[in-house]
């Protein structure tokens, strides 16, 4: 256990891995987690608020950045777990958007109508 131990320090003061914290491949990861993180908090509010527009544009260029996560050499696996987690996120807001909107007003609307 202390050799493993003993064998992180040492990696986390190599120069390679200080250089990894100077770079956009760390930094932007780092910055775009406010997005997901957003969006899981948001689960909680009034499903009346939620953007049906801008939770599909997000979700769709989520996708397109794990695509580029994957595909960009080195891999960047920080920012492909970013926008997993986003595109998850911004799944379960479009389908509370589309339940509040679509599903659950049409019993509502038919009582309306019948009065």
């Amino acid at each position: 256990m202390s050799n493993l131990f003993g064998k992180l320090i040492a990696q986390l003061k190599s120069k390679e891995f200080r250089q990894y914290l100077m770079s956009t491949h760390f930094w932007g990861p780092v910055a775009n987690w406010g997005i997901p993180l957003a969006a899981i908090a948001d689960i909680q509010k009034d499903p009346s608020i939620i953007s049906g527009k801008m939770t599909l544009a997000l979700s769709i260029y989520s996708l397109m950045f794990m695509r580029f996560a994957w595909r960009v050499q080195p891999r960047n696996l920080l920012l492909f777990a970013c926008h997993i987690t986003n595109e998850a996120a911004q799944l379960t807001q479009l389908a509370r958007f589309v339940n509040y909107h679509y599903i659950a007003k049409v019993p509502e609307q038919k009582n309306k109508n019948a009065k």
